[in-house]
Formats: structure tokens, sequence, C-alpha cells
């Protein structure tokens, strides 16, 4: 009896300060912005495999590209999964690139243009002027102000387009873009890959001979200095998460059909566990 009670109490000794140290783990804030697809599945994946898999508290917070940008600089957040580079978050990484650490690309091949279904007759931005009828002469844009929507004003100028670019949202973007291949009419967006569309419709981007939009981007994981010391497996996890579009392309479509984003990258969590086991080992 006493020899049971010594072993229990062992083991208690032993196992209390795991507990402990489990509990201790500080927790991971990382930024993302609310509207964009990509960053939204990208975010909830990594904060599932970072939760679940390295045991730390996570806590993904919607924010403004800026703001995400400064809140990783400042420390007020210890990542972003979220930097496009080197031409859409070209000026934030140049204010900020002395107070935060570039420490992977999670995707490469990002890119932004101008997208159309792939039906339409124009395949450069310089085809536009000439089939003008059939795009009634407007671009369906996002948020005022975005990266994209900058460089579209850009594009105008530079293939001197007699076009007019309308301020929208990602949703009403998307929604103007479904009403015009359900009616088979020509329709141009300011849009970006990776993103759930591609996965669904059959798109392709516009041309682009005069470089505007500039050429293929990555999407990188960008770190405030001190979470080297704060959390180094999740670093050495950022390091490794990279993924392709058909693996993107999955949860961002889940999360369209539906699918609330924590439960969608659960589930591909769950469904790729050679491949998160490759990530976080």
């Amino acid at each position: 009896m006493l020899k049971r009670q010594f072993l229990a109490l062992l083991l208690a000794g032993v196992a209390l300060p795991f507990c402990s140290h489990a509990a201790d783990k500080p927790t991971i804030k990382i930024g993302y912005v609310e509207g964009w697809s990509d960053s939204v599945a990208t975010t909830n994946v990594a904060a599932n495999i970072i939760r679940n898999k390295l045991g730390y508290p996570v806590e993904i917070v919607p924010v403004a590209a800026g703001i995400m940008w400064q809140g990783v600089a400042r420390g007020d957040l210890d990542a972003t999964l979220s930097a496009w580079l080197p031409t859409t978050h070209e000026a934030y990484y140049s204010q900020f690139k002395d107070k935060v650490v570039d420490v992977a690309v999670n995707y490469p091949g990002a890119k932004i243009g101008l997208i159309v279904p792939d039906y339409v007759a124009a395949h450069s931005i310089a085809d536009l002027n000439a089939n003008k009828a059939a795009f009634q002469g407007r671009i369906v844009g996002i948020d005022a102000g975005a990266g994209v929507m900058k460089k579209t004003e850009e594009a105008i100028k530079k293939y001197q387009l007699d076009y007019t670019l309308l301020p929208s949202s990602g949703t009403g973007m998307a929604a103007e873009l479904a009403r015009s291949i359900n009616s088979k009419k020509s329709i141009a967006v300011t849009g970006w890959i990776p993103h759930w569309m591609f996965a669904k419709w059959k798109l392709r981007f516009l041309d682009d001979p005069q470089k505007v939009y500039g050429d293929a981007e990555h999407v990188d994981s960008v770190i405030n200095p001190g979470l080297t010391a704060k959390a180094p497996e999740v670093v050495a996890f950022f390091k490794k998460f990279r993924w392709k579009p058909e693996e993107i392309g999955k949860v961002m479509l889940d999360v369209e059909n539906g699918a609330k984003p924590a439960a969608a990258a659960d589930s591909w969590v769950k469904a790729n566990a050679a491949k998160v086991n490759e990530w976080t080992h």
C-alpha cells in the first residue's frame, strides 16, 4: 500500500512540471487581413497547428494591412503570414524592414492584376480599349486604397484606358464576377492569386507587358524579432510552413461555401497529417 502511494506521489511530482510548463507557454498573436481569403485560410491553418501540435495558445487578430505591419514591428503582434512581397506590400516593408524579420515564403507564385473569365476575347490589358463595349468600359475593383487598386489606377494611365475603376469590396467584386460568368458576359476585376475564385471558375490574368503589377510575388511569414526567444518552436514551424495552390484552394473554397474558417482549417489539418508532421518536426 505504501509502495503504491509512493509511486503515485512520484508520478504526480513528475507530471506536474510538464503540465505547468505547457500552461506557461505564451500566447502567440498573429495578424491577418480579414477580407483576404488567402490570409484567412493561411492564418487559421497555422493557428490550428501552433495550438494543437505545438501547444501554444493562439490569438488571431483581424486588421488592415498597414496596421498589421505596424503591429508586428511594434511587437503588438508576434507575426503575420500575409506579407505580399516584393510589390504589393513594398511600401510597408520599406518602412518596417529594420523592425521585423522575414523568416520564409509560405506561398510562392502569388500574383495581383486584372482577372477575366477564360472565355473573354481580351488577352492583354492593352486589348481592353478595343473591347470597351463588351466590358461596359469598367473595371470592378475592391476596397479603395488597396494595393491592387493603386496599381490599377496606374495601369489605366499607363495603358491609356478609357475605363472607369469602380471601388467595391472583395465580396462585392466576387458577386459581380459570379453574375457576369452566369450570363457569359465580359468582365475585368482587380484580383489576386491565391483566391478561392480560381478554385471555382476558369479565370486568367490579362497579360501586363508594361509590368505595372510587377512580376509574380510571394506571400511571406514575417515575425517580430522577439518571437525567436519567446517561442522558438513556432519560428521553426514558420520556416517550414509552405503550401501549394490546391492545398490553400481547398480551405478557401470550403470557407466560401459556408464553413467557418476554424472548422475548414481543422478539417484540412486532420486530412493532411503527413504534411503537418513535416512542418512541425
